[in-house]
């Protein structure tokens, strides 16, 4: 939704609250201690009660505000920024926007936002044609890493390695257009990976992508169990100058993917840059969902239990 829309639904905290609490009735409240679904509303506490055993929750908790402090219109307006840009949008920046004193919590609501997305997207697998491949990322030196001689190409520590998939169908019974693509693109998923070796990547497939899904690849030897693992694999050995024609759309994603980050973000930590990919894949796969991403991640957050773990120096 645009701004304007957003002001006048939202104008202050009782209504993102009573808002908050819509969302929880409809997709329902399990108690963590016995875990009925049944319960009253304690309208006097603004806790709910479970019927069973009569243990009480408030509305944030077991939700993605679990155990945080900020107020309702904070989580609001930061869901609101994030589904209404295209690409995304600063902690700092939000911070200023609120005018909220301490940078911190403004960065952490950001991430477990993030996390919330990543979960989602982790319910469902890729299927039919999907184009794998890895990607790049620049990130910053690990402490422990930071007194060594740096390293030159794809292993230097100021690289952190991505596992890049894009669920993609060949266009068939119709011209492409001049720069247009020979597949369309569906889904994507990105994960940071320790390294490239093909056990790690195999648990990633088995994870990821249906067992009767094929999958197009260059012939690198970390892929060497694919076959095994899905109902076809399609090894190539690509020209660099062929890669955007063989497997377009995966390397479209690790390019805007980068562009994003470069124009948002500064200096990145490796145990982070996780965060970031699930934004950009949870916007990317509901493209076309406009005004109703909010509402889609409203659910998301609702149904997400804050888990997220972070360090601030």
């Amino acid at each position: 939704m645009n701004l304007l829309n957003f002001s006048t639904l939202f104008p202050d905290e009782a209504s993102c609250k009573a808002k908050w609490k819509e969302y929880r009735d409809k997709q329902g409240v399990i108690c963590p201690r016995c875990h009925s679904e049944f319960h009253y509303w304690k309208k006097d506490k603004e806790n709910y009660e479970c019927k069973e055993c009569g243990y009480r929750q408030s509305l944030k908790a077991n939700t993605v505000m679990h155990g945080s402090q900020l107020p309702f219109r904070y989580w609001f307006v930061a869901i609101h920024l994030l589904t209404s840009t295209k690409k995304s949008f600063s902690a700092s920046e939000l911070q200023r926007q609120l005018g909220h004193s301490t940078y911190n919590p403004i960065w952490a609501m950001l991430h477990k936002l993030r996390q919330a997305m990543g979960a989602r997207d982790a319910r469902y697998q890729l299927r039919e044609v999907v184009e794998l491949d890895e990607g790049f990322f620049s990130t910053e030196t690990p402490d422990e890493e930071k007194d060594k001689p740096l390293k030159r190409g794809h292993g230097s520590q100021k690289k952190s390695k991505v596992l890049v998939m894009a669920e993609s169908i060949p266009v068939e019974n119709s011209p492409i257009p001049k720069g247009g693509k020979p597949r369309k693109v569906r889904h994507i998923k990105m994960f940071v990976i320790e390294d490239l070796k093909s056990a790690t990547i195999d648990a990633k497939v088995i994870e990821t992508i249906n067992s009767q899904s094929i999958i197009d690849s260059d012939n690198s030897t970390s892929y060497t169990n694919f076959k095994t693992l899905v109902s076809a694999h399609h090894p190539q050995v690509i020209p660099k100058n062929e890669v955007g024609k063989l497997l377009p759309w995966v390397h479209i994603a690790i390019s805007n993917a980068k562009r994003m980050l470069l124009d948002i973000f500064h200096d990145i930590k490796p145990e982070y840059l996780q965060s970031y990919l699930n934004e950009f894949c949870y916007k990317f796969n509901r493209r076309y969902f406009g005004e109703n991403l909010f509402d889609r991640l409203m659910i998301a957050a609702v149904t997400h239990k804050n888990q997220f773990r972070y360090n601030i120096e």
